[in-house]
C-alpha cells in the first residue's frame, strides 16, 4: 500500500474483530516500532506486549473504562525509559524518552494499516494503574497503550483542519 494511502486510511478502531494476528504480522509492526527514529538512536523506551484476555481488561479498566482496548488481540504498552537516555541529561530524561515512545508507537500505527490492521491511540489512562498491570518500574512512564487488530467497522471520514490553519509561515499567527 502507497504510504499516502495508509495515512488516508489511519483511523481510530474502537470496535475490533476477534481475529487473532499472527506471528509475522506482529513481527512487521514490532520491526517498524523499532526503525522509529530516536534522540541519539538511543531508543529511550521498552514496548510491552499484551495477549493476556485478562491482562488486557486490566488495562482497559486503566484507561478508564475504554473496553474495546480488551476485544484487540494484541495490545502494546509503550513506556518511557529515562536511563537509555543519560547523554542529553533532563532534557532527554525528561522530553526525549517521551517523544522516542511516540514516535515509536505512531510507527507501530501505520505499520498496522499497512497491513490491514487498525489500532486507537490511548493516552487517557491512570498511570499508576498501567504500572501495576503490566509492571513498570516507578522510574518508568507509560506513554500510550495501543490495541492492534482486525477493524470491526469502518466509520465516516472525519474532516481535518485546513491547511491555511494549520500551518504558518515564519512565526505563529502568519
Amino acid at each position: 500500500m502507497d504510504f499516502f494511502e495508509v495515512l488516508r486510511r489511519r483511523y481510530s478502531v474502537r470496535a475490533y474483530k476477534p481475529d487473532p494476528i499472527d506471528e509475522d504480522t506482529l513481527t512487521k509492526i514490532l520491526e517498524a516500532v523499532n526503525s522509529a527514529p530516536s534522540a541519539g538512536n538511543l531508543q529511550a523506551y521498552e514496548v510491552i506486549v499484551v495477549r493476556d484476555p485478562e491482562r488486557k481488561r486490566q488495562l482497559a479498566r486503566a484507561s478508564w473504562d475504554q473496553m474495546f482496548i480488551a476485544q484487540a488481540p494484541v495490545v502494546l504498552v509503550f513506556v518511557a525509559n529515562p536511563e537509555r537516555n543519560r547523554r542529553y541529561g533532563k532534557r532527554g530524561a525528561e522530553l526525549y524518552c517521551l517523544q522516542d515512545a511516540t514516535i515509536a508507537c505512531s510507527y507501530a500505527q501505520l505499520a498496522a494499516v499497512a497491513l490491514g490492521l487498525g489500532s486507537c491511540w490511548i493516552g487517557a489512562f491512570d498511570d499508576d494503574a498501567v504500572r501495576k498491570v503490566v509492571e513498570i518500574p516507578p522510574t518508568m512512564r507509560p506513554v500510550a497503550i495501543l490495541p492492534i487488530g482486525v477493524p470491526a467497522d469502518m466509520p465516516e471520514t472525519r474532516e481535518r483542519r485546513p491547511l491555511s490553519d494549520l500551518v504558518h509561515e515564519e512565526q505563529l499567527g502568519k
